[in-house]
């Protein structure tokens, strides 16, 4: 147990031995008798509040999303030159956006910054999410034939969005990126996600992660921040002659620059092994011969 007032100062955070990578919990603040009430107070109408920013965001057009969340409070500020919409009739295949990965909701701010629904591959979301999201999700199937063949598709049908951290990192840290994405397409685009909230944090390793978007969306006035970077360049593409994992780890070093996050090399599984004693799977139903 700890006091609540320890004879001994904790240590800091620039003074710990190695430094912080994964965490859990809801909690964003230390849980002081103070803060603790105002929290317990908060929670009704800031789930009140949560409904209704879902809601705008699952019901309105894309285009009027981002300023529905501004007039619920939800603060999105964009920068960079977002890129615009693929031409179908010109024969030309999709963009692929990379970004780095903060919560479940990074695909769907990407869309509101755009100002139109981008489909999103996912690693393992809740039946909860996939219903509540406004843009389309597909599911991986960790089968990398399988998955390379259904990303192509998709990129042939429009944009596309990926996380190739596939989890999310609280600290300023990025994951290792997975290269598949490197390996499919030359029309690349990099975006730097950043977000802050307040009260809740909207991640979890080892709760249910169907309730994450209330939980960010429960906070005061939480904020996000999307960064559009310049299209990855040809000659840094596999068809210049670059193998997938030189792409992969030079974008995740680039993005990482652009917020002044640090790159590792721990993986989705590093993750949930740390915070969840399990490597993050969530397995399916299993298939009923009929």
């Amino acid at each position: 147990m700890v006091k609540p007032k320890p004879e001994v100062e904790a240590v800091t955070w620039d003074k710990l031995p190695k430094p912080i990578v994964f965490h859990d919990g809801r909690l964003v603040q230390k849980a002081t008798p103070l803060l603790a009430l105002l929290t317990i107070l908060w929670i009704p109408v800031g789930f009140i509040l949560a409904c209704l920013r879902i809601a705008a965001g699952t019901l309105l057009p894309m285009q009027l999303v981002y300023y529905a969340f501004w007039a619920l409070g939800v603060r999105v500020t964009i920068k960079g030159t977002p890129p615009p919409p693929t031409q179908k009739s010109t024969g030309q295949t999709g963009v692929l956006f990379i970004c780095s990965h903060r919560t479940l909701l990074d695909c769907i701010f990407l869309s509101t910054a755009l100002g139109r629904p981008i489909a999103a591959v996912t690693y393992s979301v809740s039946h909860l999410s996939e219903i509540l999201s406004p843009i389309k999700t597909v599911r991986l199937t960790r089968d990398r034939a399988s998955d390379a063949s259904m990303i192509k598709k998709l990129l042939e049908e429009g944009d596309l969005v990926i996380c190739p951290e596939g989890t999310t990192c609280r600290e300023p840290f990025l994951l290792r990126f997975s290269s598949l994405f490197a390996e499919l397409t030359n029309q690349i685009v990099l975006v730097a996600m950043a977000n802050r909230m307040s009260m809740f944090h909207g991640t979890t390793a080892r709760g249910w992660k169907g309730v994450d978007p209330f939980y960010f969306f429960m906070n005061p006035s939480p904020a996000y921040e999307v960064t559009f970077l310049d299209k990855w360049p040809q000659e840094l593409t596999c068809t210049a002659g670059k193998s997938s994992h030189e792409v992969a780890n030079y974008i995740q070093r680039l993005i990482a620059a652009s917020l002044s996050y640090k790159c590792t090399s721990f993986t989705r599984k590093d993750n949930y092994m740390a915070l969840a004693g399990n490597d993050g799977t969530v397995v399916g139903k299993p298939k009923v011969n009929p």
